[in-house]
């Protein structure tokens, strides 16, 4: 199936989809990181790169900044929007993801979804080649917030290639992500403490060690190595997931953020993919300190947007092959 969307006539640019950070080469995840930062930081003219394009935005699950940062972004970009919720689709009445995935892709040209649900149905999606799918957080992974992640650290440290960066929580859809994205990276050394029973699975270790950088997992917050340049962390009750303990608050409570772990990483600068629940995951004197780049953080999830909207549509200004290998 070769032939393009009404709104794509005449444009040969393959489509590519963002399933999982694994489905990118190295080359495409310094390229799409590379052109977000571009894009935060002024130093490219925007374009409209996605005129007479429509992109499609699915989320059956809440979400603030995601689904505002592709749907400001694909409109900076010159596309046309259309939005889809919850009770919208024929899916909630029998109809195939599949069949669902054919229809869109012969009147869209990319589709943005957040199911929370397992990634197969975006798959399903993916199985043509008019329509880029482009995942806004399923289950088990949450690849758009790792690439807006890495968006920042560029931002901030110019590099990301031998970072140290400690993550503290669930091993959530974004620890994952983040897993696989920085492992791809020379000398980044990443650090993952997680409650007893709530870490990475052993199918994201073992897809991030194979990537590159080991990754380091340990269940509790003693003995911490020093010199951290990054404390990251995420609320409690990931979107779409429940805890399967009664008593997992108390599992939990000894890995908040809490100034403490400054300590001996008295220079790094704190992350959190939001929303935050002061007191819970993060004290509200970390998440409002002078430390924190939070909405910094959330801000630059609109360029990483934009420029993974550009790379699935093949319209990024030039090829960036090698970019941002430092």
């Amino acid at each position: 199936m070769t032939d393009r969307p009404p709104g794509a006539a005449g444009n040969d640019n393959r489509v590519r989809h963002l399933i999982s950070i694994s489905d990118l080469t190295d080359a495409d995840l310094r390229s799409i990181v590379v052109r977000g930062a571009e894009l935060s930081a002024g130093r490219t003219e925007r374009r409209r790169s996605l005129a007479d394009r429509v992109v499609g935005i699915y989320f059956r699950r809440t979400s603030t900044r995601t689904r505002t940062a592709f749907s400001s972004g694909a409109l900076r970009l010159g596309a046309d929007v259309v939005t889809f919720g919850p009770d919208d689709l024929q899916t909630n009445t029998g109809e195939t993801s599949h069949d669902t995935g054919r229809v869109f892709s012969r009147m869209l040209d990319t589709v943005v979804a957040r199911t929370a649900d397992d990634e197969a149905e975006l798959r399903d999606w993916a199985a043509q080649d008019r329509m880029a799918v482009v995942n806004a957080m399923t289950r088990d992974e949450h690849p758009t917030q790792a690439l807006a992640d890495l968006t920042t650290l560029w931002r901030r440290f110019g590099r990301i290639a031998g970072l140290r960066v400690l993550y503290v929580g669930e091993g959530n859809n974004t620890a994952a992500a983040l897993a696989l994205a920085l492992s791809r990276y020379e000398g980044v050394h990443v650090e993952f403490r997680t409650p007893p029973g709530y870490g990475l699975s052993d199918t994201v270790r073992a897809r991030a060690g194979r990537a590159g950088a080991p990754v380091v997992e340990h269940h509790h917050l003693s003995d911490l190595p020093p010199d951290f340049d990054v404390i990251y962390t995420t609320r409690w009750q990931t979107t779409g997931t429940t805890k399967d303990r009664a008593d997992w608050r108390a599992v939990f409570a000894p890995f908040r953020v809490t100034e403490a772990l400054w300590r001996y990483s008295p220079n790094a600068i704190f992350m959190h993919d939001l929303p935050a629940h002061r007191g819970d995951e993060v004290t509200a004197e970390v998440l409002d300190g002078d430390r924190s780049i939070v909405f910094e953080q959330a801000e630059n999830k609109m360029h990483s947007a934009m420029a993974v909207l550009e790379w699935c549509n093949g319209t990024t200004p030039e090829d960036r092959t090698g970019a941002g290998a430092r």
